[in-house]
């Protein structure tokens, strides 16, 4: 195998990681805050996951795209982006501010819950990242 595919295989398999880890980590904490503290907290959580790894997902599709595209005009003096691109990097941050506004305001679930799950994807990298130093 070459070494470009290795290190290609090894980002596929890192990235499929950080994402099931992302749900998992974040959703077991949204059960044990709903079972021991409050309903509206877990669901915040798990909602604020939920957003985390849609997060993720869309930024991983834009940027595979995004590399596609610079692939493909290699060689051409003036490349050009899609829009569709330019909407899925802006489209995460307006779905997550709309979800976060609607979930708060009209279904009183906690702030910081929710702030909680978006912060699933950074437990998900660091868990991932370790089992690859330890994993060598």
């Amino acid at each position: 195998m070459a070494p470009a595919n290795h290190l290609a295989d090894l980002g596929a398999a890192t990235s499929r990681r950080i994402s099931i880890l992302t749900l998992v980590l974040g959703f077991a904490a949204g059960i044990i805050v709903f079972v021991l503290k409050s309903r509206p907290a877990g669901i915040g959580i798990g909602i604020g996951t939920l957003l985390s790894w849609l997060n993720y997902r869309w930024l991983e599709e834009a940027l595979a795209a995004l590399q596609r595209v610079a692939t493909a005009q290699q060689d051409s003096p003036e490349a050009r982006v899609p829009p569709g691109i330019y909407a899925k990097f802006a489209g995460r941050y307006v779905l997550i501010g709309a979800a976060i506004y609607v979930t708060v305001h009209y279904f009183t679930v906690p702030i910081i819950s929710l702030i909680v799950g978006l912060l699933a994807l950074g437990a998900g990298a660091i868990v991932a990242s370790l089992y690859e130093v330890i994993s060598g």
